[in-house]
């Protein structure tokens, strides 16, 4: 996936109100700035840091610039805008970085099911159980080579979890992808501590069948890429 234009460097003066941050250009000129992201950020959003922005061109955003990375200490580029996972996540299945999804003759977005949700993406093929696959974003980095989900508690990707465990009991096939947006990463693992309840959650949908997946990205100046798969170890 490449940027439209490549981004524009920048200090981060802070970040508040969780969708919005300050900024300053190299030229010195402040600005507001959309951050796309509803996590805490851990290890991301301290003052002082480089981060890459976007520039929209519709006349009608409030705010032009969007918060699309981080330049983190020992860790390296950090793609922060979770809106993209899922096309990152798509053209990881499209390109057969994950030979365990290939094969299917459709593949579906946001497609409702369970109680009140929508999985990212429904993957089907005649003569094959309909496949469902959850996409998550993964960007905290506690040490360098260890990528972590999640970053704060989120009750609802637990939610998910258990609707990805009901679809797994039902008979059909369940799939979470744990999309890293850094190439740093060689293992994956969930932050148990920062949020019990996903990591419990997470256990009991592995027991229905749910299988998990994880991937890295390369991040640039200029787009961001899925490269490899990564291992999933336990803490």
């Amino acid at each position: 996936m490449r940027f439209e234009t490549p981004l524009t460097p920048a200090r981060l003066i802070k970040r508040y109100k969780r969708f919005l941050s300050d900024a300053a250009l190299e030229s010195g000129e402040q600005v507001t700035v959309v951050c796309p992201n509803t996590g805490s950020m851990m290890g991301l959003a301290e003052p002082g840091f480089m981060v890459y922005l976007s520039r929209s061109a519709n006349p009608a955003r409030k705010y032009a610039w969007t918060w699309e990375a981080t330049e983190q200490p020992d860790v390296g580029l950090v793609g922060v805008n979770t809106g993209l996972a899922n096309r990152l996540a798509e053209e990881a299945i499209s390109s057969g970085l994950l030979p365990t999804l290939a094969g299917y003759s459709s593949i579906r977005r946001e497609v409702k099911y369970g109680e009140n949700s929508r999985i990212d993406f429904l993957l089907e093929s005649h003569g094959r159980p309909p496949c469902y696959v959850e996409v998550k974003s993964v960007t905290l980095f506690r040490s360098p080579e260890l990528a972590e989900f999640p970053d704060c508690v989120t009750a609802r990707g637990a939610k998910h979890l258990l609707e990805l465990a009901r679809m797994a009991e039902s008979g059909a096939r369940s799939v979470m992808i744990y999309l890293i947006q850094n190439p740093a990463a060689r293992r994956f693992a969930l932050a148990g501590d920062l949020d019990r309840a996903y990591f419990t959650a997470s256990g009991k949908a592995r027991i229905a069948g749910v299988e998990a997946f994880a991937f890295a990205c390369e991040v640039s100046e200029d787009g961001i890429t899925p490269v490899r798969e990564v291992e999933i170890v336990e803490q």
